[in-house]
């Protein structure tokens, strides 16, 4: 019964969150309101609110949300805290978008470029991720060098994002642009653990 309970509550979720979408997609998310939504997606205002507690978070659902402190946390014994995080974003770039879902990723993407209020939502989002990894850090590196090197690899990984954003922006495909995005992974990691002077060098 609790699985049941828990399927509906996401299934829930998802159809705020669809709803939403299709209305920011339309208007921009600053020109829709909580109550539009809510009635668009046959909720009361207070249903949404136990699922999104603001606006943003509703935009921002599944955006920026690597647990970057979990995976360095997790990773096995003698193993870098460099190595699960390559291998987490081998991963994703591996991870192609089906074509056919291009077309609603670039158009979210415009929605939280041409609102000011995402756009500090969403940086909010990546400080709060950058915190959390300084402190996983922390207590191997000192708190100074954890925050350096957090703020590093956060930097590292926004500019992924954003590359990657560009070239389908572009009008490359989905294959390409994850064929360019696992190359770059490659050259940040490298990066990150070499430092700058492989840079210099290449």
């Amino acid at each position: 019964m609790a699985g049941l309970r828990e399927r509906k509550k996401e299934q829930t979720r998802q159809r705020i969150a669809a709803v939403a979408w299709q209305m920011f997609t339309e208007r921009g998310f600053d020109a829709v309101s909580v109550n539009e939504i809510a009635e668009a997606a046959e909720v009361a205002k207070a249903t949404l609110f136990a699922y999104f507690p603001s606006k943003e978070s509703l935009a921002l659902h599944g955006v920026g949300g690597d647990d970057l402190a979990g995976i360095v946390a997790r990773r096995p014994a003698g193993q870098t805290f460099l190595e699960p995080l390559r291998a987490h974003h081998r991963a994703l770039a591996a991870g192609e978008v089906p074509e056919g879902e291009l077309e609603a990723l670039l158009a979210r993407v415009r929605v939280i470029q041409d609102s000011p209020t995402l756009q500090h939502a969403a940086n909010a989002q990546l400080y709060h991720q950058r915190e959390a990894l300084a402190q996983v850090l922390a207590d191997e590196y000192g708190p100074t060098a954890a925050a350096l090197m957090a703020a590093q690899i956060a930097a590292s990984l926004l500019t992924l994002q954003e590359t990657y954003f560009r070239h389908l922006q572009s009008g490359a495909s989905a294959l390409e642009a994850h064929r360019a995005l696992a190359q770059d992974v490659e050259l940040a990691f490298d990066l990150l653990g070499h430092g700058l002077d492989q840079a210099e060098g290449r």
